[in-house]
């Protein structure tokens, strides 16, 4: 077997991983990622007539403690009515015991990509708010997203944005017992990752059932926190997802140190090493942003009064530029008057 071609060995894993679902209302389509755990197709849901995203556990993933972590998604994800989080609709198991279950099928562009159509700050700055305010809900609701960045967040065709993979995150609410009987490990996007389609594909098991203890590192380099860099998991809260939300909006920001020095101190402050120096939440780097986006003083940067004046004849252009028309009308015909 060892000298059969790559493609044949992989279309081979794809026959003998290949769900049966007889007895359920889906049809498998076709394979659309790969994940360290998890197999996402689309399927047909023939009561409903409809496309839906099924992720199923690979054979190589079939023990309970990688049962208990899908399941553990899932009902995460249940937990999580927004329109910016993708919906689950079904869970079940296969004859063979594997665990899947159904979800939106999420059509549109990861972030990353989606950002080269999108050429205004602007519009990439009302992306991003759409974003904090998913992760704000999911906060609200004692979920700790911890592996934020652009590879999973997708834009649809008209302008949806979806956080996808929940698969490492925290619930504030779960016991230390049972977070240590769910598998997370860290690795990079799986290798056949089409444009976001996976939401397990940043997400791997590597074996270790005790992987929320400290030592255990879980996120993705240049956007997790420092505390989940030093493999502190029992540090991370929603200030380690404002620290994410701050990478995903450095992406965001015009190249090459060209952003305006406000954007650039948001940034920063999302972003700091200490977590008592980042925004309290994600609320609070929303607002800044958006005071950004409205033209008016920032939060986390401290206006010289020379910046100030020209804010505030930036924001007020049309208005001043029409007292001043008027002044010097009023000039001229005083002018004209008297000679």
């Amino acid at each position: 077997m060892s000298g059969l071609p790559d493609s044949t060995l992989r279309h081979l894993q794809d026959v003998a991983e290949r769900p049966d679902l007889s007895g359920t209302r889906y049809e498998i389509v076709e394979r659309i990622g790969r994940g360290g755990m998890g197999t996402v197709y689309r399927a047909h849901d023939e009561s409903l007539d409809r496309d839906v995203a099924l992720k199923v556990l690979t054979t190589a993933a079939t023990d309970a403690a990688f049962a208990s972590r899908m399941l553990r998604e899932a009902r995460i994800l249940a937990r999580l009515e927004h329109p910016g989080i993708v919906p689950v609709h079904d869970v079940g198991r296969l004859p063979d015991g594997r665990v899947w279950y159904s979800m939106k099928l999420v059509r549109g562009a990861r972030l990353d990509v989606h950002v080269g159509t999108a050429t205004e700050l602007p519009e990439r700055l009302r992306l991003f708010l759409r974003i904090c305010d998913a992760v704000a809900f999911a906060h609200a609701h004692g979920v700790i997203h911890r592996d934020l960045k652009p590879a999973n967040v997708m834009v649809g065709p008209f302008g949806e944005v979806l956080v996808l993979d929940w698969g490492v995150a925290k619930v504030m609410d779960e016991s230390a017992a049972e977070a240590e009987t769910h598998l997370t490990q860290v690795e990079a996007p799986g290798d056949d990752d089409p444009a976001g389609a996976d939401p397990e594909a940043a997400t791997a098991a590597a074996g270790d059932p005790d992987a929320t203890r400290p030592g255990t590192v879980l996120g993705t380099p240049g956007f997790m926190a420092p505390e989940q860099a030093r493999g502190r998991p029992d540090l991370v809260d929603h200030r380690s997802d404002v620290y994410a939300l701050g990478g995903i909006l450095a992406g965001l920001m015009p190249p090459g140190g060209g952003a305006a020095r406000p954007l650039e101190a948001i940034r920063a402050r999302a972003q700091a090493a200490e977590p008592d120096d980042r925004y309290p939440s994600v609320e609070d780097l929303s607002r800044d942003v958006l005071r950004f986006l409205d033209d008016r003083a920032v939060a986390a940067y401290s206006e010289g009064a020379w910046e100030r004046v020209t804010r505030f004849a930036r924001k007020y252009r049309t208005p001043l530029l029409l007292i001043l028309a008027y002044l010097i009308a009023r000039a001229a015909i005083f002018f004209w008057a008297g000679t």
